[in-house]
């Protein structure tokens, strides 16, 4: 059996927005002399960092295809991005549905036995880098990046001669002739890095304590509505009743929720349940931060059926059987051909998906009701259907829920009412 010939990638990609304009780089070596083999970079479009980042992964194990369509290889992945090296490697489980085909097509170009993964710090990926940075520069003239006229490798080994090494005495040109012989020997003297063991109680990391290469996430602030007439006296108020509109109490919570944004200055977008008392609350925020509203159908709080306008008393004293039976399951619905929880769960699911791919970096108020905020921290919490009936929403109150890219959510607030005293 033939040696196989080793070698190395070297992969990055780069987003200017996250999502924004994007490119990715990559560079085949040659681990004995660190000689660079083959080059690849694309302007990609609009795209997020660790889309242009698979993309780099997928154009360096496609050139060592090319290069060597009939030999054997042993290859060495060298990033900077910890996700990719930990979702290819197997450690991380990839959930974001943008990321499986990407991993899926990385997977598929060289035998799985013959490519190994290695995370390596931003500093040492400096080649790949300026490739992406290229390749992104190309796609802002309009153009794609041009092999041609390349300089990342030059830039590359001058920075690790006069960096990493103490300066020739001859002229650059001599610096960079000689650079293959510098880098061999740096290769030699550093041990390989290896990729970090990923601790089952902290993989994969979220929220504040994320990897940075994971990016901006899309955060959506849950604002629950002000209220109407129907909440002191806690009737049942879905969106299979009248459509009350907010009090005069809901209108002066909207207004202190306003405010509240207003100082705070994060809010990008403002999406909103169809309801009235919702697109109320939403466009007194609007109008002080000078934003639109979006509404989202799925944001709709529950069909309660004929329990609509009831107090929780007045549906035990009339349909108590069924209250009973609607507390113990959520796949049961209330009485007179409502929504169950586990339908609720279902669209507020998808719409949860819809905003974040629309919105994915961004933060985002979603103005909505009980049952949807309820809903969608419980899913982000992973935690049981029972749960709804163990968490505490106040009118107007503010709920935050993180999205990260590669499908991990982290919840930062429940049921915060300062805003209001």
């Amino acid at each position: 059996m033939p040696v196989p010939r080793r070698l190395v990638v070297e992969a990055d990609g780069g987003s200017r927005g996250n999502p924004g304009p994007a490119g990715y780089g990559a560079v085949v070596l040659d681990p004995l002399d660190t000689a660079t083999l083959a080059e690849a970079a694309e302007y990609i479009g609009v795209a997020t960092n660790n889309v242009a980042e698979y993309r780099g992964l997928i154009a360096g194990l496609k050139a060592v295809r090319d290069l060597f369509p009939d030999t054997p290889v042993q290859v060495r992945v060298r990033m900077d991005s910890k996700l990719v090296v930990e979702q290819m490697s197997g450690r991380w489980k990839i959930k974001h549905p943008d990321m499986k085909p990407l991993a899926e097509e990385a997977a598929r170009i060289l035998p799985a036995s013959s490519v190994t993964y290695e995370w390596i710090p931003r500093a040492e990926n400096k080649h790949a880098d300026r490739l992406a940075n290229e390749a992104m520069d190309a796609g802002r003239r309009g153009e794609q990046w041009d092999p041609g006229a390349s300089t990342a490798d030059v830039e590359t080994t001058r920075t690790r001669v006069l960096h990493e090494e103490q300066p020739p005495s001859g002229p650059p040109g001599d610096a960079v002739a000689g650079a293959a012989k510098v880098r061999a020997a740096l290769a030699a003297a550093r041990p390989a890095t290896p990729a970090p063991q990923a601790d089952p109680a902290e993989t994969p990391q979220v929220g504040w304590g994320s990897a940075p290469d994971l990016g901006a996430p899309a955060t959506f602030l849950l604002l629950r509505h002000g209220e109407t007439a129907l909440t002191p006296e806690k009737r049942f108020s879905g969106s299979g009743g009248g459509d009350p509109e907010l009090s005069a109490t809901g209108r002066r919570q909207a207004a202190c929720a306003a405010e509240a944004f207003a100082a705070r200055g994060t809010v990008q977008e403002i999406v909103s349940s169809p309801l009235r008392r919702c697109r109320e609350t939403a466009e007194a925020v609007a109008g002080r931060l000078g934003l639109e509203v979006r509404v989202e159908d799925g944001l709709r709080e529950t069909d309660f059926g004929l329990w609509e306008g009831l107090t929780f008393a007045e549906v035990r004293e009339r349909h108590g059987a069924d209250l009973t039976a609607w507390l113990a399951s959520p796949d049961v619905a209330p009485t007179g051909g409502g929504e169950s929880f586990a339908e609720v769960a279902e669209r507020v699911s998808a719409a949860r998906d819809r905003l974040i791919a629309r919105y994915a970096g961004s933060t985002v108020l979603l103005v909505t009701h009980v049952t949807p905020i309820k809903t969608l921290v419980r899913l982000a919490l992973g935690a049981p259907p029972e749960s709804l009936y163990r968490m505490e929403l106040s009118p107007a109150s503010v709920s935050t829920v993180a999205y990260y890219a590669d499908g991990n959510p982290s919840l930062r607030l429940l049921n915060d009412t300062s805003h209001l005293r």
